[in-house]
């Protein structure tokens, strides 16, 4: 017996709003049996890894915090998705926002004035914009594969990070940590309470969710761009160009993203350190998907992916397992959607081999 995939006609409507649903269950279900299997009580465990964290308000106020970022990249990759430009190097051009904002809080000679934040934020997504450019230009004029090109930018960023924080930058006071020194009270985020560290930053999220589904939802641009992911030929017969989804696509995804790293600079971290970033903008692909490249249903998989990052920390402290474990669920919950998402687009039928 052979089987064969063939594309469904018409994709279910109810089944690609349940997919995230759907992955998020199975996730919970193989995540109890492999407790299970290291001798562990599934739902202590799993009580301890989502419930537990948002028991306190420092734990709601670190899961707001970590959300954040996450939300704010997953915003500027739904606009490269639905264009179908596959931008994989957030991480990197997060890196270089947070490089260039902490270079203009450290070096800028308006070390006091109430300028020095905002000049901080345009320069972090002008370095995200800038790094996301590269491959822009490369896929537009040489027709280059985007994703190959942005992952490898990453790396590139992450070693000018190290060569800064332990070279030219470090902290000559730090005891050799590669970290720079602390950013002046000016270029950082105002915390809404000194007992936790959810600071202002969190506003600039709650402003992109809003224009990305403007954008995405609203304007001729954004549906200019759906259109060409979703059918290119038409979209060329019509007269959109297609190097200009590319370009939009990626420098709005490059700045989110240096925007993202900016604010954790200024925000929870106060400096600039070679553990910048836990993966955010890897992780933002999944929070993208998960909510199904709409802005408002990105908000929900932020959060669910923050409690992730944040349940990870819980088990490590109370149960004694390792904090990557969070990696474990994020790459279980990204295998049960991209396989929905194949089962809503696909079906595979048996077909009978006839015995000559």
């Amino acid at each position: 017996m052979l089987f064969k995939v063939e594309a469904r006609q018409e994709p279910s409507r109810k089944m690609a709003l349940a997919a995230p649903l759907i992955a998020t269950g199975l996730t919970v279900v193989i995540s109890s049996l492999f407790f299970l299997s290291l001798g562990l009580n599934p739902f202590v465990t799993l009580y301890t890894f989502f419930v537990q964290p948002l028991t306190t308000m420092n734990g709601i106020s670190e899961w707001l915090l970590k959300a954040s970022p996450l939300i704010l990249i997953a915003c500027g990759l739904a606009v490269a998705f639905r264009a179908n430009v596959w931008n994989i190097g957030a991480e990197g051009q997060l890196i270089m926002g947070a490089i260039a904002a902490a270079g203009v809080g450290l070096f800028s000679p308006f070390q006091e004035s109430i300028f020095l934040l905002p000049l901080m934020v345009v320069c972090g997504m002008l370095a995200g914009a800038a790094w996301a450019a590269i491959p822009a230009f490369l896929k537009a004029r040489m027709n280059t594969n985007e994703i190959l090109v942005t992952l490898m930018l990453t790396y590139v960023a992450t070693l000018i990070l190290s060569y800064l924080v332990h070279g030219p930058w470090r902290d000559p006071d730090g005891f050799n940590f590669p970290q720079t020194a602390l950013l002046p009270y000016a270029g950082m985020f105002e915390v809404f309470d000194y007992s936790y560290r959810l600071n202002t930053s969190i506003f600039f999220t709650v402003v992109a969710v809003i224009l990305a589904w403007l954008f995405m939802e609203r304007s001729f641009l954004g549906y200019k761009m759906a259109v060409g992911g979703v059918a290119p030929a038409a979209a060329r017969f019509a007269g959109f160009k297609s190097s200009s989804s590319i370009w939009v696509g990626l420098l709005v995804s490059g700045a989110t993203a240096g925007l993202a790293g900016m604010t954790e600079v200024s925000g929870p971290l106060g400096q600039l350190s070679s553990q910048i970033s836990p993966g955010y903008g890897f992780a933002a692909i999944i929070v993208a998907f998960i909510g199904r490249l709409n802005a408002f249903g990105i908000v929900l998989g932020g959060l669910l992916l923050s409690l992730l990052y944040l349940g990870g920390e819980t088990v490590q402290l109370s149960l004694g397992l390792p904090s990557s474990i969070a990696l474990i669920f994020q790459g279980m919950l990204l295998f049960f959607l991209l396989a929905s998402n194949f089962l809503i687009n696909f079906r595979i039928r048996a077909i009978a081999v006839r015995a000559h």
